[in-house]
């Protein structure tokens, strides 16, 4: 089975983006803040895919996104903002910093079923 993490400070977010994961048949793991979700990471390394919030206490998405394309290891980690940052720029940001796609709040199930794909990270 696939894993994945869900790092989002919103529980509602949360619980949208588990159900829709698990359809696909991942595993899911949650994390509310990029700390924790580095936690979570150094307990289940297999954990291949991540879906980001940008704005969240403790240690924000984009701080997040570069931690983990630091360490060699997650280099393969399929990393995809979700969040409420709509700015042309901010998307340019958490691109050069190594996230692989972009969702912009409020989102749709079939907008992230449709990344996902692009992703290649379901069929």
């Amino acid at each position: 089975m696939s894993k994945a993490m869900v790092v989002d400070d919103s529980r509602a977010v949360r619980l949208i983006l588990r159900r829709t994961l698990e359809k696909f048949g991942y595993q899911v793991f949650e994390a509310q803040h990029g700390k924790e979700a580095l936690t979570v990471l150094e307990k289940e390394p297999q954990i291949g895919l991540m879906l980001v919030d940008w704005n969240m206490p403790e240690m924000n998405g984009l701080e997040l996104v570069r931690a983990v394309r630091a360490d060699p290891d997650r280099a393969r980690m399929v990393l995809m903002m979700v969040t409420t940052e709509t700015e042309i720029e901010q998307m340019v940001r958490a691109l050069a910093a190594g996230a692989n796609e972009y969702v912009m709040k409020p989102f749709t199930e079939e907008v992230i079923t449709d990344k996902l794909r692009l992703l290649g990270v379901i069929p």
